[in-house]
């Protein structure tokens, strides 16, 4: 085949490709424009998730009208004002080709002001540019986006929906806004206002982006070494998400989502966090441009440090002296607490007790049984038609410890049990018609960031027994919940079931988002770790798994009790 040169338009359309792959990348890049612009207030308005139309305007220092034809040219930029800071990015952005790449793929239009000077218009449609003509406008810089991927359709075809596209775009702003909080931010999504961030404090902007509880909840996070700075806020051990969404980290003023720091923070906490949960932070790290790379990426979220094992293990050190480790920079894996042998476990034998009143993980369990007489094992043999046994004790307040018919010793995780007992009971109600709803006695007003997407999602969270209802830009207001949980507190829940939402997208089925939507509610509303039961309460958990399909793993697939018999035991002490 002969070797030929591309046009420039098809050569736009395939930078645009790196730089310009859905909305969320175009509100990015016209973002990241404003703030090395200097703004002081920037305000995003969205159109049909963006897909139709985006619109940035900022108050910067704005483009001159002899400059605005270049500002569309490819490689052309004001960020690099020697070739040789290529490798110590001071801004957002540097490439040259956001602008012109946005303008081969969508109708753009590009309108500044200096101060003191007049207002200038350029367009760019499908890569063809006009020229450059006298407009009206304040100081400052407005970008208008309109129609994307207009001129390329096959493109547009691989754009998630409008609503997945507008959620996206909104997180990419939440984003630099955590990065910026000395920067006024609103966002509209089709007239609807999501975000109205006035100049804050960095502790302010945190709280008003991540809500309330994970700033009640977050720990300060301070470290510094050989120019290396690490500050911000993370969540306690108990304060755990589902998924790493939550996981904000910002690297000289840019968000990233950066691999090597997501590791840092995973193994900070694997120690002090269950598997499966991860921890919710937002962590600013300063260090000399000349020691990251930030061209790795196109979109520029990954980046290469020059000492990777150097900032890994200030993040780990940082962390752990903040979750009470006392560590140092190496990051290690010792803690406070002994590695050595502790003794025997520890049997609990609880006598019948009257319940403390602390939410459902304290609530009766809802399980029949009858109260206890003695609390010695009873010396009848176990019955056969109970394969799991008779429950002998609880150990470290966790596992049930039980006597098969057999004599193998059956050791339950009382959380992971009851949790696929609640899981299947949430089912059975759900293909009767629906989970039953227990209305609030006072309708619970809830804050997170994600209260759109409950909003949107309530016809369907009604299914799940749960009613709530949009309460203003970042609340919802809970009116009932499903009546198998008791009465715990909404707003663990909530956070999960926006996350679950979040990963399942709009592509998966109905069917298959309810049933883990389920699971997340089964989560909730079983025992927890550290629930001290009486002898009934364990029997009866017993009886009831034996009763219930699929009780040998919990929603997550974990197992749910392992069974020692003599040849386990007999391979255990080496006699076998």
């Amino acid at each position: 085949m002969t070797i030929r040169l591309l046009s420039a338009t098809t050569a736009n359309r395939i930078a645009a490709g790196e730089v310009v792959e859905r909305p969320a990348a175009v509100v990015k890049e016209l973002v990241e424009n404003a703030l090395d612009a200097g703004a002081r207030h920037i305000r995003v308005a969205l159109e049909e998730g963006g897909i139709g139309r985006v619109l940035v305007e900022d108050d910067g220092h704005g483009i001159p009208g002899v400059e605005l034809e270049l500002a569309v040219e490819r490689h052309a930029t004001s960020k690099l004002p020697e070739e040789a800071m290529l490798f110590a990015i001071g801004t957002l952005g540097f490439r040259g080709e956001a602008l012109p790449s946005i303008g081969a793929v969508a109708r753009l239009s590009l309108t500044s002001r200096v101060p003191g000077g007049e207002a200038h218009r350029v367009t760019v449609e499908g890569g063809r540019k006009s020229a450059v003509q006298p407009a009206s406008g304040a100081p400052g810089t407005r970008v208008e986006v309109l129609d994307l991927f207009f001129a390329t359709p096959a493109r547009r075809k691989f754009l998630r929906s409008p609503r997945a596209e507008g959620d996206a775009a909104i997180d990419a702003l939440r984003r630099l806004a955590l990065a910026w909080p000395e920067v006024g931010f609103e966002a509209a999504l089709d007239g609807r206002s999501l975000l109205n961030l006035a100049p804050a404090h960095r502790d302010a902007r945190i709280r008003d982006l991540l809500g309330a509880d994970f700033a009640a909840a977050a720990l300060p996070v301070a470290g510094e070494w050989d120019g290396l700075s690490i500050a911000g806020l993370a969540g306690g051990p108990a304060f755990t998400r589902a998924n790493a969404l939550e996981q904000h980290l910002v690297v000289n003023r840019r968000p990233v989502r950066d691999p090597l720091l997501r590791t840092a923070l995973r193994v900070a906490y694997r120690e002090v966090m269950a598997a499966g949960r991860h921890p919710a932070a937002a962590l600013f790290l300063e260090l000399p441009p000349h020691e990251v790379d930030v061209n790795v990426h196109p979109m520029k979220t990954e980046l290469r440090f020059r000492e990777a094992e150097r900032v890994r293990g200030g993040v780990i050190s940082a962390l752990r002296r903040a979750l009470g480790f006392g560590v140092g920079q190496g990051g290690g894996n010792s803690s406070s607490r002994s590695m050595g042998y502790a003794g025997p476990a520890r049997l609990s034998f609880p006598p019948p007790q009257p319940h403390r009143g602390q939410g459902f993980a304290e609530a009766p369990l809802p399980l029949a049984f009858s109260p206890p007489s003695p609390l010695e094992a009873p010396a009848t043999p176990v019955p056969p038609e109970h394969p799991l046994g008779r429950a002998l004790a609880q150990v470290l307040e966790t596992y049930i410890l039980a006597e098969a018919p057999d004599g193998s010793l059956v050791l339950v995780d009382q959380h992971a049990a009851h949790e696929r007992l609640t899981h299947e009971r949430l089912s059975a109600e759900m293909h009767a018609g629906g989970i039953r709803a227990q209305p609030l006695l006072l309708p619970a007003v809830v804050e997170l960031p994600q209260a759109h997407r409950l909003a949107e999602a309530a016809p369907e969270l009604a299914r799940l027994g749960l009613e709530l209802e949009g309460f203003g830009p970042g609340a919802v207001l809970v009116r009932a919940m499903p009546a198998v949980l008791g009465a715990p507190d909404p707003a663990p829940l909530l956070r999960d079931l926006a996350e679950e939402l979040e990963e399942s997208g709009e592509g998966i089925a109905l069917a298959l988002r309810l049933d883990a939507a389920i699971a997340r509610l089964a989560c909730h509303g079983s025992i927890r770790a550290g629930r001290r039961l009486a002898p009934a309460e364990m029997d009866a958990l017993l009886r009831a798994m034996e009763r219930t399909p699929r009780a040998a793993t919990c929603s997550h697939g974990r197992p749910t009790f392992l069974k020692l018999g003599q040849a386990e035991f007999a391979r255990l002490f080496g006699r076998s």
